[in-house]
Parts: C-alpha cells; structure tokens; sequence
C-alpha cells in the first residue's frame, strides 16, 4: 500500500473533484448508520462547500423513475445541472460518469453516497485500482446499518483510501484563513450546516457589533 501523507497528500480544490452517488428517497429510507437529518445535512454542506470553491461535482443517481430523484436540498445548488442516471450499481463501471470526471483534468477524487457499503465501496476500490486518489467523506454517506457502514470502511481503508468529514474537507480546501477569496462563502456554509460552529460564528459576530456599557 502507498501511504497517503505529507503536506502534497492534502486536498486542493483546484485538483478535487467531487462525485455525489444516489442521494435519493429510496436509500434514505433504510438508512441506519447515521440520522437521516444528519446526512441530508451533510452531503448538502459538502455540495455547497464544493460549489464554493469552485470544484466540480458530478451529481449521479440510479434508476431514479424507482428510486426517486436526488435530494432538492443537493440538486438546487447546482441548478440546470444534468443528473446522471445509471443502470449500473457500480457508479465506475458507467462510461458517462468516467469520463465527466476526467473531463475535469482533477486527480483528487471525493466520493459521497448512499449506500456505503455497497455504492461508496463500489467505485471507491475500481477506482483506486486503476490509480485514482480517492478520498471517501463518511459522514456525508451512509449504509443500511452502522456495521455496514463501518465494514465498508474498514475494507476501502484497506484498499488504500482516504476517509475524511465534511468539515475536514472543506477546512482543507481553505487551508489558510488569510486565503480570503473563498471564506465568506466558507463562513455561510458553516452558519448553514455546521450547528455549534456556525451559532458560535453568528454570536461572536453579534458580540462585536454590540456597544460596550459605559461605566457611567
């Protein structure tokens, strides 16, 4: 295995590439590793922080006539944007999607979806054996039982992948807050999706604008 480290190892947006696999209805409705609240939350987080960073996302779905569209919540960040709608299991194995992702000239490859343990894994190992980089974001994932998704894991670690959140990804792309190009749009993500982070950032903000009482 070559192991993923030192400071070339970390995620670039202008090198990433982000794919979203089968945020749909029908994956959402036996979703139990995670809170379905949560992944919603956070592929949609994950899609915003791409768009603000101007990396491009293939957004990707399987049999939605059954299975349902993807997540407004995704969808409406990248509005006019085509889906793709596959047949296969395997998001790899459909030609389309392949080659909208070299289509982008990236390296990096960022995968997210339902379910883990079979859609994530999926392509994350073909993948990697055909000397990608990938980088699996978890929590903006999930699979039919947190065995499942954590098993799936456990096999695409081992298999060479990179396993980050959301957060983390989006902390790397902006690497440095005097990177100021991107950070306010960074900022509304946070506010939007990152719960605790983001109240906080609203009530500093607050704070700096509130009068200090005279002693008088």
């Amino acid at each position: 295995m070559t192991f993923r480290n030192g400071l070339d190892s970390l995620l670039r947006p202008e090198d990433s590439v982000l794919v979203l696999i089968d945020h749909q209805p029908y994956q959402l409705a036996n979703l139990n590793s995670h809170d379905p609240h949560m992944v919603v939350n956070n592929s949609t987080a994950l899609a915003k922080a791409a768009k603000a960073f101007g990396v491009p996302t293939i957004l990707t779905s399987v049999i939605a006539d059954r299975g349902g569209v993807i997540f407004p919540h995704i969808t409406d960040v990248f509005p006019g944007q085509e889906v793709i709608d596959r047949t296969f299991i395997n998001t790899w194995e459909d030609q389309k999607v392949v080659d909208a992702v070299k289509a982008t000239g990236r390296k990096q490859l960022i995968i997210a979806g339902l379910w883990t343990e079979i859609c994530v894994a999926m392509p994350t190992i073909q993948a990697l054996g055909e000397g990608w980089d990938v980088t699996v974001v978890t929590d903006a994932s999930g699979g039919t039982s947190v065995e499942a998704h954590e098993v799936a894991i456990q096999r695409m670690i081992a298999a060479g992948a990179n396993m980050m959140t959301w957060l983390a990804v989006a902390s790397e792309w902006q690497r440095d807050w005097a990177r100021t190009e991107h950070a306010a749009e960074l900022s509304e993500v946070l506010v939007q999706h990152a719960a605790g982070s983001g109240i906080a950032f609203l009530w500093e903000q607050q704070l700096l604008k509130t009068p200090v009482p005279s002693k008088g």
